[in-house]
């Protein structure tokens, strides 16, 4: 089946040309189906002028299935869960926008994740695998055509649901081309962000292709000691080596890189850890993200207020960089930063 949710935009021109297809057709069912939603071959050759033939090799299209929503009442964040075709669960969250009616789509890369940070509820999932370019696409035409049905619009999308995207790294990237695409998602480059727990490799590779989305790279901890604890497959790889490509990354785009940092009370938000975050960065350009943790079970509990203003005094003097606090809404329904487990 010829899916143009499963691969580039060029990769599906390059093989309807194959069969003939002009290209402005393969535009117009790329763009029947991300833009407008519409998954009827009926409809493609009636309402977008696409020939029988190739809706013929397309149709007929896998659909994730819906089956839980629920919206926080605290602050609005809406968590859909999916089911893939062998039921596995994935989750993917609304997340409103200070534009009023305008939200961002949280999606997930992969069911589970192996990557078994400790604060993260994903990383407890028995049931692991990555998902197909479709799966995730679809995540997102769902999730746009649900707020669409709310009165709102979809202007951006952050790959920071379950799993580590740069595991599953052709199909992101080619999720993020189809989001991207001026007859797909027609969304911004930058309006789009990929995050990863730091795979050194992933992240050279994604420099070196110069691809425009934003990078969110998620420390843990400054500290190789510390983040064996926190954050055990990634600290294989010193936090040193990570910073280096992070740094490698920021001078390629001459723009700074962003870091994010989940914030642990009595864990990771002492003065000795601003120090070391001083140290690990030092001049390279960087926007410091601070997540508070959220973590059901209750090992893990969030900095107090007390902790986090003395945090962010030591940043400042031992960084000196901008520092933003990054709100993780949806707490209530587990909708939060490491909180997505599948539950609905």
């Amino acid at each position: 089946m010829w899916d143009p949710r499963d691969q580039t935009p060029d990769s599906f021109l390059a093989r309807t040309r194959d069969l003939g297809v002009p290209d402005p057709a393969a535009r117009r069912l790329t763009s029947a189906i991300l833009a407008h939603g519409v998954h009827d071959p009926a409809e493609w050759g009636r309402s977008f002028q696409v020939p029988k033939l190739l809706g013929g090799r397309v149709a007929p299209l896998p659909r994730l299935t819906r089956d839980a929503s629920v919206v926080s009442p605290g602050d609005g964040f809406q968590k859909l869960r999916f089911r893939t075709f062998d039921g596995l669960a994935v989750e993917t969250v609304l997340i409103p926008l200070h534009k009023p009616g305008a939200v961002s789509v949280c999606l997930s890369s992969q069911v589970g994740c192996a990557m078994a940070c400790a604060f993260c509820a994903t990383a407890r999932m028995p049931t692991r695998r990555s998902l197909a370019t479709w799966e995730i696409v679809d995540q997102w035409v769902q999730a746009r055509d649900l707020a669409r049905s709310q009165g709102r619009r979809v202007t951006g999308a952050v790959f920071m649901g379950m799993g580590e995207p740069f595991l599953n790294y052709d199909r992101v990237i080619a999720a993020a081309e189809l989001l991207r695409c001026p007859y797909g998602g027609s969304i911004g480059s930058a309006k789009i962000t990929i995050s990863t727990v730091g795979l050194v490799p992933e992240i050279d590779r994604y420099t070196r292709e110069g691809h425009r989305y934003r990078l969110s790279i998620s420390l843990g901890a400054a500290t190789d000691e510390k983040r064996r604890d926190l954050v055990p497959i990634a600290a294989r790889t010193p936090v040193a080596e990570v910073m280096a490509a992070a740094r490698r990354h920021a001078l390629a785009r001459r723009d700074r890189v962003m870091l994010s940092y989940v914030c642990i009370s009595g864990e990771n938000v002492s003065e000795d850890d601003a120090r070391a975050l001083g140290e690990l960065i030092g001049d390279t350009p960087v926007r410091l993200d601070l997540i508070d943790v959220t973590d059901p079970t209750g090992r893990f509990a969030p900095p107090s207020a007390g902790e986090m203003t003395a945090f962010r005094d030591a940043l400042s003097r031992h960084v000196g960089q901008p520092v933003v606090r990054r709100y993780s809404g949806g707490k209530d329904i587990q909708a939060a930063c490491g909180t997505l487990a599948g539950e609905g």
